[in-house]
């Protein structure tokens, strides 16, 4: 467990290196503001995305960023004002940013609306594609609130298509934890280099924290899988046999897992 705060101290120590170099380069301090949250520095993660935001202003996904980030730096108010702000510029720009929608609908709930709040959780699932990783919590939320007040949305949870999830896949196939898809296509909006260096620190994060909890099965065949995609085949190998040393028990379910992602 030692070496993933390093690991992560390491990462945000470099972020913060590139900010004070490119102190007017956007993505640099957006960059930074993920790693803070990841971080739970959340404080400064707001800090961050406010400087991106002030730099770069017509981004939807960093005034969202920022929303979120307020929200969870706040110790007693639920939806401080300066976070409905930014999730509002959020909407301005981009009527569809699913973050800015989720947390504007938890500000009518919290005002009492929860009428209001399910009527836009559930357009906002409509919307919402099949395989997005926050769709299985925006499903509770819709049901949780549903039920503390006592409105039935089975039916309309079916109609917006929440019954019908698509089939599992092997967990091989499935996305390593990261950054949310709305930070996954601004990263997409970064130079090729630094969406490299963003991949290898999200990799580097989840090994560390493999070492802590050797006995994530699921997480080992992540990590394969994320060495793949890098193209780095002797370091997944490397993973799988360092996984299969930690669980042997687990060693053919591991071994068929790497088959599927080619590992030798």
């Amino acid at each position: 467990m030692a070496n993933a705060p390093a690991a992560a101290g390491d990462i945000i120590s470099e972020l913060e290196a590139k900010t004070a170099a490119n102190p007017n380069d956007p993505a640099a301090w957006q960059q930074l503001g993920m790693a803070y949250f990841e971080s739970d520095r959340f404080a400064e993660a707001a800090k961050s995305y406010e400087k991106a935001a002030s730099i770069d202003p017509k981004q939807a996904v960093v005034w969202s960023a920022l929303g979120e980030a307020r929200v969870m730096a706040s110790d007693r108010d639920p939806m401080p004002g300066p976070a409905a702000d930014a999730f509002e510029r959020a909407i301005a720009i981009d009527p569809k940013d699913p973050r800015a929608r989720y947390f504007l609908a938890v500000r009518k709930d919290l005002s009492g609306d929860h009428a209001g709040a399910l009527d836009d959780w559930l357009a906002l699932l409509e919307d919402t594609p099949a395989d997005a990783p926050w769709r299985a919590d925006l499903i509770r939320t819709v049901e949780q609130v549903g039920k503390i007040n006592a409105v039935d949305i089975e039916n309309r949870l079916a109609e917006a298509g929440a019954k019908s999830p698509p089939a599992a896949p092997p967990v091989a196939a499935q996305a390593i934890p990261g950054p949310s898809s709305q930070d996954l296509a601004a990263a997409s909006r970064m130079r090729p280099a630094e969406q490299q260096q963003m991949a290898e620190g999200m990799v580097s994060r989840l090994e560390d924290r493999l070492k802590g909890d050797p006995a994530n099965v699921d997480g080992w065949i992540m990590l394969m899988r994320s060495r793949m995609v890098l193209e780095q085949p002797d370091k997944a190998a490397k993973a799988l046999a360092d996984a299969v040393a930690a669980n042997p028990g687990k060693a053919d379910y591991l071994r068929q897992q790497a088959a599927i992602l080619g590992i030798k």
